[in-house]
């Protein structure tokens, strides 16, 4: 795989006020010269997953091939990941979907495809949920999901604490566990886990009103891929896809996993 020609200057806005002031990185590149495509492409949005950041194989590879179909594409880090400031365990989805949110009106995205990767599938699920709210709900041409993971701190996290993790977040308000990606631990907060609560999106029928496209490792250790399947009988009335990659691992990141991310964006733009 290949990366970008070149790359994508860093922008940036604020989000938020007083202490509550986040300053997001952007990667935002816009297509000037496009190829022989279909006009009015939606743009591709990267929706990074827990403590990735924009600067991942997958996140570039969109990018790429956004400028090869000759459209959009917006990149960015939630604040405490990659460029943008503050620290991870400060964050909640709350937050990051406040900033997904502020990133696409900025960018004045009118149709888009929002590409969210583990986390990023939840805060994809609740972007579109927000949107609806505003009556903005066709501004979402497409979701594509890559090893989805909403609701993971009460479906995943929750269900699976240890006495000794209780404890710890009881006393410390957070509780760590090693991370396979990082030399540093994973920190899950007790205001993640009470946030999440209020971001929930498997609680009833979820109605995109757009296609969905679900790629899934059948060897992920993080994200169980009945997670993916429990997801997709949550969207009764919409057109989904499900690829299951049977020796594919949470990240998905290799060649052959790229691939299928290109052909599921393919089949989306085909749709919209």
């Amino acid at each position: 795989m290949s990366t970008t020609p070149a790359e994508t200057q860093i922008t940036r806005i604020e989000v938020g006020r007083g202490d509550r002031a986040r300053n997001i990185a952007m990667r935002i590149f816009r297509t000037e010269n496009p190829p022989a495509q279909p006009s009015g492409l939606p743009a591709l949005v990267w929706l990074g997953g827990y403590r990735s950041d924009m600067t991942g194989t997958k996140a570039v590879e969109v990018e790429r091939h956004a400028r090869d179909l000759g459209t959009d594409c917006i990149r960015f880090d939630y604040s405490g990941h990659g460029s943008s400031t503050g620290n991870y365990r400060d964050g909640t989805i709350s937050q990051w979907l406040e900033e997904s949110l502020a990133v696409i009106d900025h960018a004045a995205l009118t149709r888009m495809i929002l590409i969210g990767s583990s986390m990023g599938a939840w805060v994809a699920l609740r972007l579109l949920q927000e949107l609806r709210a505003r009556g903005q709900a066709d501004r979402v041409s497409g979701l594509v999901l890559i090893a989805p993971a909403p609701d993971f701190t009460a479906e995943l996290i929750e269900p699976n604490l240890t006495d000794a993790e209780k404890s710890s977040l009881s006393e410390r308000g957070y509780f760590e566990e090693p991370s396979e990606y990082s030399p540093e631990p994973n920190i899950f907060t007790r205001a993640l886990i009470e946030d999440g609560r209020n971001n929930l999106v498997m609680k009833g029928p979820i109605e995109t009103g757009c296609p969905v496209h679900i790629l899934q490792g059948m060897r992920d250790p993080d994200v169980p891929y009945t997670h993916a399947l429990k997801l997709m009988e949550h969207m009764p009335a919409d057109d989904v896809v499900m690829t299951l990659i049977r020796d594919g691992d949470h990240r998905l990141s290799r060649e052959e996993d790229i691939a299928k991310l290109k052909q599921a964006i393919d089949a989306m733009l085909t749709k919209a």
